[in-house]
């Protein structure tokens, strides 16, 4: 490259990059083509003349973010930044982030499906006071018991309904059942059954992840005993989305637990048009890898934590 033209490249690129000018103003200044001057600045990039650092905290996240949307093929990624903080502060500060992203996102549906668990009750916690009343919301799974009211489904999607002053339906049935006879029974109901057709039509759904194994919400509500997890163990369930355990390859389980749960199916909640999957906690990545790999989910909130590992399970 003779030194002139090395020159004229220098001096495109300090006014670009450095003044702030349009590529037009540059174009117009010294009398070529725009296109001309884009080349210009992409040829100083290439040769290493200009490098472009991004001087902020968030671009790592922002990274793992790109990395798994294109891996998964998911609509968003989005990753928090959890390395300093215990795993009561990074849950806390996932469902605030949670919460702030995806009342964009729900702003824009007229139905908006939601599951159970911690997770979720922490994002409904944290969800703002934002008015959205054409919004209809409706429980994807059973939501009754003596206890631990404010995790099930119907709880929470009456708290969310006072914070966005919508609509709300209610699933008045367990979440479990005894047998199968009695599932059977409960969903012939009217009432019962209506709202769970509802929840198949949704816009978009939130669920959570978990690990019948480690730290189960169900089994501290006594949802799960240790025989089920002893089947859930021996079937090699690796999680559950709306307590529908699942296989490594994402499929649901042939267990006799999956028989008594009043909720979608993994196969019906595939078929939501947007799944939104709220997980924190390593010892839920094995699940969250196995649910990714089925296409189970289209969005995902996790921590960074989770996303080095998964993005390191599936290189």
């Amino acid at each position: 490259m003779k030194w002139e033209e090395k020159r004229d490249m220098v001096k495109i690129a300090t006014w670009y990059y450095h003044y702030g000018w349009t590529q037009a103003q540059i174009a117009k200044k010294i009398g070529i083509s725009r296109s001309i001057i884009s080349k210009t600045l992409q040829r100083a990039k290439d040769l290493g003349i200009v490098e472009i650092f991004i001087k902020d905290e968030t671009y790592y996240t922002v990274d793992l973010e790109q990395k798994l949307e294109e891996k998964f093929g998911l609509e968003e990624a989005i990753v928090v930044a959890t390395h300093d903080m215990s795993e009561e502060e990074a849950l806390n500060f996932l469902a605030k982030e949670a919460a702030y992203t995806l009342s964009k996102r729900i702003a824009k549906v007229n139905t908006l499906g939601i599951s159970w668990g911690k997770t979720i009750r922490k994002f409904a916690n944290e969800f703002p006071y934002i008015p959205h009343k054409d919004l209809t919301i409706i429980p994807l799974i059973g939501g009754m018991g003596s206890s631990d009211i404010d995790l099930h489904s119907n709880q929470i999607c009456y708290d969310l309904k006072k914070k966005m002053q919508c609509h709300s339906k209610y699933l008045y049935a367990p979440a479990l059942v005894e047998d199968t006879e009695m599932k059977i029974d409960l969903s012939k109901n009217k009432y019962i059954n209506e709202v769970l057709e509802e929840g198949k039509t949704v816009d978009m759904a939130i669920v959570g992840v978990s690990s019948p194994y480690n730290q189960s919400t169900m089994e501290e509500i006594g949802y799960i005993v240790p025989e089920n997890i002893e089947e859930l163990r021996y079937k090699d369930v690796v999680g559950d989305i709306n307590s529908r355990f699942f296989t490594v390859d994402g499929q649901e389980a042939n267990t006799e637990i999956n028989t008594h749960v009043i909720g979608l199916s993994l196969e019906e909640l595939k078929k939501i048009p947007t799944v939104v999957a709220l997980a924190n906690g390593l010892h839920k990545k094995d699940a969250l890898v196995a649910a990714l790999g089925a296409g189970l989910i289209d969005v995902i909130v996790i921590t960074d934590r989770m996303a080095e590992y998964i993005l390191q399970k599936n290189d």
